[in-house]
């Protein structure tokens, strides 16, 4: 039968859990620049599971009366840091990914956009008294 987790050994846990979240973005970041949706669909699911361990971690250290008493007495301070140095980041890498994401779906925006109107103008004809028309789609032909 497993022991309880002490407060030492669930700071650790936490520590080693953001340290596995920050290797996750940093693979993130090159999924995102080599475009690769795949790898990405596949890290997003791992991400989400270990920040739902992360969560959990955190709620049994928020939930601790020894952890609260402790950090309030100064204890765990030199971990606490590190956890907080850790997740900024985290947080940091995140953010990057997130113009990454951002700034992709800006160019593919741009392109569909682009590609739109070279339809436009490649179908684009006039009429009999020489005004533009939408192209073939407007005089109802069904070929």
């Amino acid at each position: 039968m497993s022991e309880p987790l002490t407060i030492n050994n669930l700071l650790t846990l936490q520590l080693k859990q953001l340290s596995d979240l920050e290797v996750l973005l940093n693979e993130e970041q090159q999924i995102l620049q080599h475009h690769d949706p795949e790898a990405l669909v596949a890290i997003n699911h791992t991400k989400t599971e270990l920040l739902s361990k992360i969560e959990s971690t955190d709620q049994h250290l928020s939930s601790s009366s020894q952890f609260i008493n402790g950090k309030q007495n100064g204890q765990y301070s030199q971990e606490l840091q590190s956890i907080e140095r850790l997740l900024d980041t985290c947080k940091e890498q995140n953010q990057m990914n997130g113009e990454i994401i951002s700034k992709s779906q800006l160019s593919v925006e741009r392109m569909r956009i682009a590609l739109l109107e070279n339809n436009t103008k490649s179908t684009m004809t006039y009429d009999s008294k020489g005004k533009k028309s939408g192209g073939l789609s407007r005089m109802n032909i069904k070929a």
